[in-house]
């Protein structure tokens, strides 16, 4: 899916308020990122380092902190559960998530403590495309600032 002239896949769920998705594993964790858009709005992303493997998060709280060019931010987590990887790469190669954010630039892989229970705050599908294009004409995200 395409809002704002930046992509969205269809598969992931997302939690529209924070900027950051969900894609369900085969395995039974859920892999997490920024959104394309939370990307756009953030500017670029000097740091990136999530919360240690074994740590619990919640849902709409802190996984990572990022470093921005002016500012240091707190990514929020789309559900509840323990933290089961890290991806260290963004450790040298903070630039992933700019790149990829969806693929390579990922940030950390949750085991879901209950992830029908988090589902009701998280959008998927057709409605994702309106909500993002609210959320940016919020932001005064304009399509071709994306």
């Amino acid at each position: 899916m395409r809002a704002i002239g930046l992509d969205f896949p269809d598969e992931l769920h997302y939690l529209i308020e924070h900027q950051v998705w969900a894609r369900l594993e085969s395995d039974g964790t859920a892999t997490v990122g920024i959104t394309a858009l939370g990307i756009a709005q953030a500017g670029e992303i000097y740091m990136c380092r999530p919360k240690t493997v074994g740590s619990e998060v919640e849902q709409g709280r802190s996984i990572a902190v990022v470093e921005l060019a002016k500012s240091i931010v707190s990514v929020k987590s789309p559900l509840r559960g323990t933290l089961v990887a890290a991806n260290e790469r963004l450790a040298a190669t903070p630039e992933l998530v700019h790149r990829d954010p969806y693929g390579e630039g990922w940030l950390a892989r949750v085991r879901p403590a209950d992830f029908e229970a988090d589902r009701a705050a998280l959008l998927h599908g057709e409605p994702v495309i309106a909500a993002m294009e609210h959320h940016a004409w919020l932001s005064r995200i304009e399509k071709d600032d994306a």
